[in-house]
């Protein structure tokens, strides 16, 4: 098993910045790759952003590029996700994901991860 534990969330205002911070723990003996998700009230999980294992490949949302930077410290085994200038329809909760692997392709999907947090409200008020 993999433990994930967001944190981070809260209340900000439009033009206003949040740092989330995911710790994992538990069998992660293998290398994986992680990914931030989010999903509002109505609407499907959808992809922010992920990082493969050495951390070179990076993928974005469009709706986030430029706004959002995701980042891993592997000594305290965090996956961050900063994200600034935030919009009211950056809304959601927000979770951090979890698959084994350390492919340069990682997955956007969320059918393809292992294993997922409990989640981090974001909201951000116009």
């Amino acid at each position: 098993q993999v433990q994930l534990v967001e944190s981070g969330g809260g209340l900000v205002q439009a033009g206003g910045s949040l740092r989330l911070s995911c710790v994992v723990s538990g069998r992660t003996s293998s290398r994986y790759s992680m990914g931030w998700f989010r999903q509002a009230p109505g609407k499907e999980r959808e992809f922010v952003a992920t990082i493969n294992w050495s951390g070179n490949n990076i993928d974005y949302a469009d709706s986030v590029k430029g706004r959002f930077t995701i980042s891993r410290d592997y000594a305290k085994n965090t996956v961050d996700l900063q994200m600034n200038s935030l919009k009211p329809e950056d809304t959601a909760v927000h979770y951090c994901a979890f698959t084994y692997g350390s492919t340069t392709v990682v997955p956007t999907s969320p059918r393809f991860y292992h294993y997922w947090g409990q989640g981090t409200q974001v909201t951000v008020s116009s």
